[in-house]
């Protein structure tokens, strides 16, 4: 995974930050992206017949907001407390690095969930997470974002039980193992 960051001196200290609920939306405004400073969120939309599809997770130094997504509907809600600050049209080209970053991970979520088989889709996803959100430990690679199962399915388009069961079985197979709320990638 290419992930390019941002020049986080590039943004002045006069950024509007603003604090977020976890289940909490983002707001949507038409010439405004959100960098996110601390925490977790997810984009998503729903198709016609309402069913949920998750389009991303982003972390500290993304940047979401509506003028990155021809998407509607849209939304950006968080999976953590949110620490996010409002950069307005004006100061979006010294992140431009972000921007980028922003289209790398898309695309390579989307190749992730368009894997044929729901196992390799899984195991995939949780790959990525743990690139993205991780941190290593003793025995492998932790996933710092709590999702649920539900959440998880809902990512790779399949049921809530057919995730439980695949989680079951990567950790029969000593794949990954569970650490309190969080799954770890088992170096093997």
């Amino acid at each position: 995974m290419i992930v390019i960051n941002s020049n986080l001196s590039a943004f002045p200290l006069e950024l509007e930050q603003r604090n977020f609920k976890y289940r909490e939306d983002l707001p949507l405004r038409a010439n405004v992206l959100w960098r996110i400073e601390q925490g977790a969120v997810r984009t998503l939309t729903w198709n016609h017949e309402g069913t949920l599809i998750v389009t991303g997770f982003w972390g500290a130094g993304d940047l979401v907001g509506q003028p990155l997504s021809s998407i509607k509907p849209y939304r950006i809600e968080c999976l953590t407390k949110v620490e996010a600050s409002i950069l307005p049209f004006d100061r979006w080209y010294p992140a431009f690095d972000a921007v980028l970053s922003h289209i790398q991970q898309a695309e390579e979520f989307l190749s992730i969930i368009q894997s044929q088989q729901v196992r390799d889709r899984l195991l995939r996803l949780l790959v990525w997470l743990s690139q993205k959100f991780g941190c290593e430990t003793e025995r492998g690679r932790q996933i710092e974002l709590r999702l649920t199962h539900q959440e998880l399915a809902e990512v790779i388009n399949t049921t809530r039980v057919t995730v439980t069961r695949l989680i079951n079985e990567l950790e029969r197979e000593q794949a990954i193992a569970r650490h309190q709320r969080y799954l770890i990638l088992l170096d093997n």
